[in-house]
């Protein structure tokens, strides 16, 4: 039955999870992250608890839970590479993952009210846990492990494409294919880093912006500011009554709008997003190109840089699938295809060039 094999992974899930957040738990310094970890390790013991106790009631055998070392110590290499908030990052991945699966648990299958209730329960405390390392993140500035992920898979499938396609036209000038793709890479992860600072700082331009508004708006004509903070709140579906009521008693509070509207803080920083991007995208760049420079020909640097960054990918699908409750198989699948994919297109549309230009004869 698909609601039993569900209950035994859930289980075996719970329990991992309880095994890495007290392992992290240990391994943390930081006296107030190290006692959330503890919480949180105390809380999926509980979660396995009751799946194992669901599966008893069902007369199933309950699987035993082995610890995941693999994912155990590739979340406190992370801690020690990236810092807590990288993780925190890539741990909230997990936590949307497992609501999403518990609540079509919930809805799918017949349970007794206790049942539904015990995983209800369940539901809300991953809910706390996601808040958590929401918090965790921000805490910690974590929100930059997008612009590494996205910065070096770019820069990989990018330059992969690139070095393929030129590898059938300089077939017998490998150096030339290495520091075109250097170039190329350069310009690359010149123009991802300035997309995104001019992205980040245009995003902060504008939260200043309707801060200000808000602030004179309140100075001038505290009417119109409750009439603006009822109508937020009417847009986003909130009963009318409600809604008013809420604006009247929230009106005197200017910094609690202020939260509402544009959010808290100064949010992301530019510099810092345009560096992790840049830097992350030129990563992603090597791999595909140094075998050009070691290589007699470009035919045999094609495979090792295919290889490369094939691997490449494949260790950034992993962490990410790891770390976020994704199947394993399917992230690798989906990431290794998606590249060698986009190899594999460049390499036909450089032979079409060659045949017709005749380029490396040039």
């Amino acid at each position: 039955m698909e609601e039993i094999k569900l209950a035994k992974k859930f289980y075996v899930d719970e329990y991992q999870d309880s095994v890495l957040y007290s392992s992290l738990a240990k391994a943390e310094k930081d006296r107030k992250l190290k006692e959330e970890f503890t919480r949180l390790a105390s809380i999926e013991a509980k979660h396995a608890e009751f799946w194992r106790d669901f599966l008893k009631r069902r007369n199933e055998e309950v699987p035993p839970a082995k610890v995941n070392k693999l994912k155990v110590f590739s979340v406190r290499l992370l801690r020690k590479l990236l810092g807590p908030g990288a993780v925190a990052s890539l741990l909230e991945m997990g936590e949307n993952s497992a609501i999403e699966k518990y609540y079509l648990f919930l809805t799918s299958f017949e349970l007794d009210e206790e049942e539904k209730t015990e995983v209800a329960k369940v539901i809300l405390d991953e809910l706390e846990h996601e808040r958590f390392f929401a918090e965790t993140k921000r805490r910690f500035h974590a929100e930059n492990v997008r612009d590494l992920v996205l910065g070096m898979n770019d820069g990989l499938v990018e330059l992969l494409g690139t070095v393929t396609g030129l590898s059938a036209v300089y077939v017998n000038s490998p150096r030339i294919v290495g520091i075109s793709g250097l170039i190329v890479g350069v310009a690359g992860a010149l123009s991802m880093g300035i997309g995104a600072f001019i992205s980040v700082r245009s995003q902060r331009q504008v939260n200043e912006s309707v801060r200000r508004r808000m602030e004179v708006l309140f100075k001038v004509s505290p009417e119109r500011a409750r009439e603006e903070i009822f109508e937020k709140l009417s847009e986003v579906g909130i009963p009318e009554e409600v809604a008013k009521e809420v604006a009247e008693r929230l009106s005197s509070n200017h910094e609690a709008i202020m939260k509402l509207l544009v959010g808290e803080g100064k949010g992301e920083n530019e510099i810092r997003s345009a560096v992790y991007t840049g830097l992350a995208y030129l990563l992603g760049v090597l791999f595909p190109v140094l075998p050009y420079f070691l290589a007699s020909n470009s035919l045999v640097a094609l495979p090792l840089s295919i290889v490369l960054a094939g691997t490449a990918l494949a260790v950034v699908a992993t962490v990410i699938a790891l770390l976020s409750g994704i199947s394993l198989k399917t992230k690798i699948a989906e990431m290794v295809s998606t590249g060698l994919g986009a190899a594999f297109l460049s390499y036909l549309f450089g032979r079409l060039m060659e045949s017709l230009f005749h380029i490396s004869t040039l």
